[in-house]
């Protein structure tokens, strides 16, 4: 058995036995198509006989069938350069992925080491607090320092104004024995 299809069909009020490969509604629909064709050229012109309206259609049909072929062979060149582009663009694809899985290995490897830096500013920002902290209270001490080496500086200066007097006061009582000294001496000899 061939497998072939025998399927009977009314075109232009004939029956036709037809024998392929294609399905019994597959083959109708072709009929139809055809018997639809030879009523549209009947229609146009009533005096054209059976065998010219079905060369006719077979004509408009056949144009159809070339034209048709024409915008395939068309398409299938549109569609060649793309399908021949493909493999290069599945390269091309392919090395983009690469390259962007590389560029996300560096952004993740410059997000840790952003962490890094940051847990670091962050450690340093503290040191320098603490660094401001301790020079605030040094500068304080140094300033409580100042005022009381001022305090000492002037009790120095009040002591040796103090000592100066009490020096004046020493000479002048050293004087005053020595004249009283040399009054008594004088007086005895």
């Amino acid at each position: 058995m061939t497998g072939k299809n025998k399927i009977d069909v009314l075109i232009d009020g004939r029956n036709f036995t037809v024998i392929g490969d294609g399905s019994g509604e597959y083959i109708r629909g072709l009929a139809a198509f055809v018997d639809e064709k030879i009523k549209e050229m009947s229609s146009k012109n009533d005096k054209l006989s059976a065998s010219m309206a079905a060369t006719l259609a077979a004509l408009n049909i056949t144009d159809e069938l070339y034209k048709t072929k024409k915008e395939l062979n068309s398409l299938k060149n549109e569609a060649r350069a793309p399908m021949e582009q493909y493999d290069t663009l599945v390269k091309q694809l392919e090395e983009a992925k690469i390259k962007i899985e590389k560029l996300e290995n560096s952004c993740n490897t410059y997000k840790d080491d952003l962490l890094i830096i940051n847990r670091e500013n962050e450690n340093l920002s503290r040191n320098v607090e603490q660094q401001n902290q301790a020079l605030t209270l040094k500068e304080k001490e140094l300033q409580e320092s100042q005022k009381m080496i001022k305090k000492l500086q002037d009790k120095i200066f009040d002591n040796q104004i103090e000592l100066i007097e009490i020096k004046k006061e020493l000479e002048e009582a050293l004087k005053t024995y020595e004249s009283e000294t040399n009054i008594f001496s004088k007086e005895e000899v």
